[in-house]
């Protein structure tokens, strides 16, 4: 909420923030903090907004004479209102239909492998095809159809059950701050396991173009019995060349032409397996964790938050010269067709995650180089209870020049590892995160 608010005061704008109520026991220090930093609040009685929660604010605002530019939401389990927001503002972006399709994970596999855009199949997940799957020769993931935060993703593994997935379902219906992101519940999928190495597409959609910002390597990737943990990314990658990253833009211009969509910003994780792409998923959003402000030190001017607030400040003017000039700088700091980078930087960030257990202390270390941005998100006292999906404790971020990106990674990989110090309150519990 914070970069949300600095990003539109830059551009001479006013934020409206409509919010849920806060979780206890900080609601009232939140709600202060944010009364604050907008121009004006409104928060509901109930901890998950709701369709006429928008609709409610936005009569609201437009009685109070306000001029509601456009909707945004960087909380993916609120990408649809965002959507319906910007129908009722006549802000091009998605329709919440897209929005609700493009979050079923099942729907959106089997439409592209229909369509020869994808080599994985995937099945509703059941009490009764559990052990039928195991016992097959190919290997399979099981994810969430419509998830979160890498919330109960997981290889099918020989010990996998019913009893086991459905530990994962009561998990995250109790989990106060992602229930609400799975609507009426939550139901399981198994796909063919997709090989290679993993990659995400940081791009904009503008009238069916797709400009790619950033492609981003995934240096390291934990896979657990309940969740994956992304924990590191490297931009630009560095495992595959320029005609590989050409025939990964092409692939995803053909993906999103068969899906009909013409706007919105996207995370795109697929992986290469020394052939072809294939999907993991498309995410309606900004990526998570240091996605944006690795984009910002990638090209010196604008992360993917901020130039996805430009997309809709143009949409929203109704010009289409607006747009042709938006359109015109993000080429500018695009991807070219045959894969090349438009800057001459480079990144690199870990992301740290918790275990279950309480915390007796966190902090940065010094490292050499140090990182251009270092962010902690809990404190000492602070008890993690989740075991199925992330647990972030904080990020770091690191900038060097593109022609020294891989010489320095095995560095980088190294010192980032050891570069936030947790102690848990167990004995002999000093350890990396």
């Amino acid at each position: 909420m914070e970069d949300l608010i600095a990003a539109l005061e830059a551009r001479g704008l006013r934020s409206f923030v409509l919010s849920s109520s806060p979780l206890a026991p900080g609601r009232a220090k939140r709600l202060q903090e944010l009364s604050t930093k907008a121009d004006a609040l409104l928060c509901t009685d109930w901890d998950a907004l709701t369709a006429d929660d928008v609709e409610a604010a936005l009569d609201e605002l437009r009685k109070r004479g306000e001029r509601v530019v456009a909707c945004v939401s960087v909380w993916e389990g609120y990408r649809g209102l965002m959507a319906l927001g910007n129908e009722k503002l006549g802000v091009a972006d998605l329709s919440p239909s897209q929005v609700n399709f493009l979050r079923n994970k099942l729907a959106v596999r089997n439409q592209l492998a229909a369509a020869g855009l994808s080599h994985a199949r995937a099945v509703a997940l059941t009490r009764d095809n559990v052990d039928v799957l195991k016992c097959e020769a190919r290997p399979y993931f099981i994810k969430p159809v419509c998830g979160i935060a890498s919330y109960g993703a997981f290889a099918l593994r020989p010990d996998t059950t019913w009893d086991s997935i459905q530990r994962i379902a009561q998990e995250a219906r109790i989990d106060e701050v992602y229930r609400s992101a799975f609507g009426e519940g939550l139901a399981f999928m198994a796909e063919d396991y997709i090989p290679g190495r993993e990659y995400s597409f940081e791009l904009l959609l503008t009238r069916g173009h797709v400009h790619v910002l950033a492609i981003h390597e995934k240096c390291a990737v934990t896979e657990t019995a309940g969740t994956v943990l992304e924990d590191a990314c490297a931009s630009p990658p560095i495992s595959i060349d320029a005609a590989v990253c050409a025939e990964g833009i092409e692939w995803i211009d053909r993906t999103f032409r068969q899906l009909g969509l013409k706007w919105g910003c996207f995370h795109v994780e697929a992986r290469h397996d020394g052939t072809r792409w294939d999907l993991i998923e498309i995410n309606p959003r900004v990526g998570g964790c240091l996605i944006s402000p690795s984009v910002k030190a990638l090209n010196g001017e604008d992360g993917i938050l901020e130039l996805w607030l430009d997309l809709l400040l143009a949409s929203s003017a109704g010009s289409e010269s607006a747009l042709d000039a938006f359109e015109a700088r993000l080429a500018s700091l695009s991807f070219t067709a045959d894969g090349a980078p438009p800057y001459e930087h480079a990144t690199f960030f870990r992301a740290y995650f918790g275990r279950r257990g309480k915390l007796d202390y966190v902090g940065v270390r010094d490292v050499d180089p140090a990182p251009i941005l270092s962010q902690l998100f809990v404190t000492a006292g602070t008890e993690i209870t989740q075991a199925s999906r992330e647990v972030f404790i904080g990020q770091l971020l690191w900038r060097v020049a593109r022609q020294e990106l891989e010489a320095s990674l095995p560095k980088l990989m190294r010192i980032s590892e050891q570069a936030v110090e947790v102690r848990y309150t167990e004995p002999n519990a000093v350890r990396a995160a």
